[in-house]
């Protein structure tokens, strides 16, 4: 299933359709006024997520900034967007879609496959002239989704910190590095406790995903990038950024491509917390 949906297609299915739940992650590094932002402005229906709160547990070096959230946190979350099991979910933000591909890999992560992204976020729906509106939604709970407390994210890959640091040991492994370029090669570092990256990870940067109408390249274009990076069909792939949020947008990017991959949650800042681990500098991968 393609996992987008433009905003004239939302537009008309909605007119059609009680069962679709929106779900408006509006969240970015640096600005806490995501609640805000929502209430000024949000596509009808749209129910505001609290990435912080709900699609995370709370920080610690030893997990990450952004480390998954516990089952309990995420079915709670669930029940008060109004989920059901057979809701089709919509999700955006106004950030490229870099906060939205964290909630699509969490709910397909827990098995829910009736999860779009509306590509081009918020922008592409004002952009289509389609009505906004302000205020907040609060939508009747519904029973949520019910997670494996064994295996919760089980409906997609994921790699540890110890599987991180061996990724590109063997053949036929990439890891890659979604953070901006002087993220990767450590000219700055703005929330992690050491600059630089995991030795033997490539840098590709999110905004590589992102057509300059900021919607997703088309899928051939995505895979000649991933190529170009050394990702083939058989390649195994794994995903890291800062804290595990907008990695998601490169297994998303990935999955446009026709590509699986894994992403490693705790990514760089549960890495660069751990003083036994090694970080690389400069633009070359070790």
């Amino acid at each position: 299933m393609n996992p987008l949906i433009d905003a004239p297609s939302l537009a008309q299915r909605l007119e059609s359709e009680a069962s679709i739940v929106l779900l408006d992650v509006r969240w970015a590094l640096g600005d806490p006024k995501g609640a805000q932002h929502y209430a000024e402005a949000h596509v009808p229906g749209a129910v505001f997520v609290d990435l912080d709160h709900e699609l995370a547990d709370p920080a610690t070096a030893e997990r990450g900034r952004h480390p998954l959230p516990s089952v309990d946190r995420f079915e709670t979350a669930t029940r008060r967007w109004g989920i059901t099991p057979s809701s089709l979910v919509v999700i955006y933000d106004n950030t490229g879609s870099l906060a939205a591909s964290r909630a699509w890999w969490l709910l397909r992560a827990a098995g829910h496959a009736e999860t779009l992204v509306l590509d081009g976020g918020l922008a592409a729906w004002s952009q289509a002239g389609l009505p906004l509106e302000s205020g907040s939604v609060t939508p009747a709970p519904g029973p949520g989704l019910k997670l494996d407390t064994q295996n919760p994210w089980a409906g997609m890959a994921t790699i540890s910190q110890e599987q991180a640091g061996a990724w590109t040991s063997g053949s036929g492994k990439v890891l890659l590095d979604a953070r901006a370029g002087e993220r990767y090669r450590g000219e700055v570092e703005p929330v992690d406790p050491r600059p630089g990256h995991i030795p033997g990870a490539l840098s590709a940067p999110t905004a590589g995903n992102l057509a300059a109408d900021g919607r997703f390249g088309a899928a051939a274009a995505l895979r000649e990038r991933f190529e170009g990076l050394g990702v083939d069909p058989g390649t195994e792939v794994g995903a890291y950024c800062g804290s595990g949020v907008t990695a998601a947008h490169t297994v998303l990017a990935l999955e446009i491509a026709g590509i699986s991959a894994a992403l490693y949650p705790g990514s760089y800042s549960q890495w660069s917390s751990n003083r036994m681990n090694e970080v690389a500098t400069g633009d070359q991968p070790a």
